[in-house]
């Protein structure tokens, strides 16, 4: 019999401590979704922060050029249908590795047909795992997004798990209408309504408050293009309410720990699932470099003791 999933604590959605283990272990070893190539086209740096990492991405004749503050370059990835994507640090594997598989969802569009329009950001007084929870699941769509439900009906919604992304199917009868990714550990990308949105949540230094980035692209411009900006903020603004209340509840305690629904949360399990494993993971590898700098530690003294132990009066005098 298989095991029904599980939440992570309520505590790790508000613990600074654990915040600083999540940078070491998920995010410092991950790829990140930066958008089309056609975003960088102007010529414009354009800036991003990662996990307290700020980078700066120019546009390069292989692509884009991706430096950090300290103008180091950092590895980058153009997709086959001209998507970019970085690394914020040399402890994150190769991309197909990260992404197995994913080269092959991605060549149904063509990312550079549909122009850049807009960007905007802004803070959320909810945990970056809290953002990422409404997304890996659509049990909450029919009451939180009636417009959206409308186009996609949550009855047929289901998320498809890979190796680090998820691939999110509105209807399995229409598997090539609409195109809904989530890249661990924090970027998502949606193709739907004749434009691209993607979103990354971005963790800060306080437990409870995020900062969420969108870019917006269309073949559509003016009064259509505005259209669907309203349409595609709508969906968003009802999300970023729904976690303010849930996390809310989650710091004053009204909720500890539950289970997940196998199938209509299963992204939700598989995600939570990836963080606790790395998480965890890194903590073993911290306890043990403490171990280990200690029995260093206890050696030098006992060695330097010894070594005091065979001088002579004179010697030490």
């Amino acid at each position: 019999m298989t095991a029904i999933p599980r939440t992570l604590p309520a505590s790790w959605y508000r613990s600074k401590a654990l915040y600083q283990l999540e940078q070491r272990a998920v995010f410092l070893k991950a790829w990140y979704l930066l958008g089309p190539v056609n975003k960088f086209s102007s010529g414009e740096p354009v800036g991003y922060e990662f996990s307290d990492v700020s980078l700066t991405v120019t546009a390069s004749e292989t692509g884009v050029k991706v430096v950090n503050r300290h103008v180091k370059e950092l590895r980058s990835h153009i997709t086959r249908t001209g998507l970019a994507f970085t690394t914020i640090s040399d402890d994150a594997p190769a991309f197909d590795d990260f992404f197995p598989g994913l080269e092959d969802i991605l060549d149904r569009v063509d990312f550079t047909t549909r122009p850049y329009r807009r960007s905007i950001d802004y803070e959320g007084h909810f945990n970056w795992k809290t953002m990422v929870d409404g997304y890996q699941e659509c049990l909450h769509c029919q009451y939180t997004h009636p417009s959206f439900s409308v186009l996609y009906p949550p009855t047929f919604y289901s998320v498809i798990n890979h190796h680090n992304w998820c691939q999110h199917i509105a209807d399995p009868k229409k598997p090539d209408d609409g195109l809904f990714l989530y890249f661990f550990p924090n970027c998502t990308l949606n193709v739907y309504g004749g434009g691209i949105s993607a979103f990354r949540v971005c963790p800060t230094n306080e437990p409870g408050t995020t900062r969420m980035e969108f870019d917006y692209y269309n073949v559509d411009e003016g009064e259509k293009f505005e259209e669907y900006y309203k349409f595609v903020r709508q969906v968003a603004l009802e999300d970023y309410e729904l976690c303010e209340k849930a996390q809310y509840n989650l710091e004053r305690g009204i909720y500890a720990e539950g289970v997940l629904n196998p199938q209509k949360e299963n992204g939700v399990a598989y995600y939570q699932q990836r963080v606790l494993e790395l998480v965890l993971e890194q903590h073993q590898k911290d306890q043990q470099a403490v171990r280990q700098a200690s029995k260093e530690s206890e050696f030098e003294r006992r060695d330097s003791t010894a070594r005091l132990g065979s001088l002579t009066v004179e010697q030490v005098a």
